[in-house]
């Protein structure tokens, strides 16, 4: 299924028809992660959106994104227990503001091993908190991960998952090679973020700025990949295309104010000005 086009719509279509999206995300104290990536997610296109979220962040998320279904966890204060109904998603994305307390990280052992366990298990993505536990736990987890799983790890992320570098060359030159012997989509963020398939498909994007180097870039990021994702592109087709438009939305933003002034929400709100 694919039916993205930045600006035009069936007519006769509806919201499923744009996809059914799965946001695992949100810790106390840690809320506004899930709150930009769910709103980026919606911003994306995206028909319908689950997040998946402690009890104490609900409110938050309510108020802060209307537009999205909540699933509460069990727990008050983290991810502690793996969704149900897996398989009604068109995509999942794990990893925003999820903190790594050892419950949280067993409910991301359980829900990676639910979702390995799916007779058609749907694309996932993992950023953020999900990157730090499975770089803790690389022998157990890393082999659960699904063939053609998107990651989107900034340099520290990328180098707790796959060793030290001793520069950003290096840790390039190596991505193709990782995203190959690991089945992977890997996105490494950073000026002129690259993204690599198991395939050995390279993309570099070259739009963006440096005042984009600000608290919450990457989780709007995730969302905007999560909802291209759960509309029907592929997942090294939606990181291109979300990084594209991430950086996009950022150069629109400072059209109107400084780098230094730009914050995460600012590059949700110029979204609706970027056709892709």
């Amino acid at each position: 299924m694919s039916n993205i086009q930045s600006g035009h719509r069936d007519p006769y279509s509806d919201k499923r028809t744009y996809g059914h999206a799965l946001l695992i995300a949100g810790s106390y104290c840690m809320e506004g992660a899930a709150v930009l990536a769910a709103r980026a997610c919606m911003r994306s296109g995206a028909g319908l959106l689950t997040v998946h979220t402690p009890q104490r962040c609900i409110d938050i998320m309510q108020t802060a994104c209307p537009e999205a279904l909540v699933e509460p966890d069990p727990d008050p204060l983290r991810f502690s227990a793996a969704p149900a109904n897996l398989q009604r998603y068109n995509a999942i994305a794990i990893g925003p503001g999820l903190g790594t307390h050892p419950l949280t990280a067993t409910a991301l052992l359980n829900t990676l091993t639910a979702i390995a366990n799916l007779p058609a298990p749907p694309p996932l993505l993992l950023d953020a908190d999900a990157l730090n536990i499975i770089a803790a736990h690389k022998d157990k987890l890393l082999p659960l991960l699904p063939a053609g799983t998107a990651i989107t790890p900034h340099c520290r992320e990328y180098e707790r998952l796959f060793g030290p570098f001793p520069n950003d060359e290096a840790r390039r030159q190596q991505q193709p090679l990782l995203a190959k012997q690991h089945s992977l989509n890997i996105l490494l963020k950073g000026h002129h973020t690259t993204i690599c398939s198991p395939d050995n498909q390279q993309y570099t994007n070259t739009t963006g700025n440096p005042g984009m180097a600000t608290a919450g870039s990457g989780d709007v990021l995730t969302g905007i990949a999560l909802g291209l994702i759960a509309q029907g592109l592929a997942p090294f087709e939606a990181l291109c295309t979300g990084a594209n438009i991430h950086g996009k939305s950022g150069d629109k933003a400072t059209q109107n104010q400084s780098q230094s002034s730009l914050i995460a929400s600012d590059l949700i709100e110029n979204l609706k000005y970027i056709e892709w």
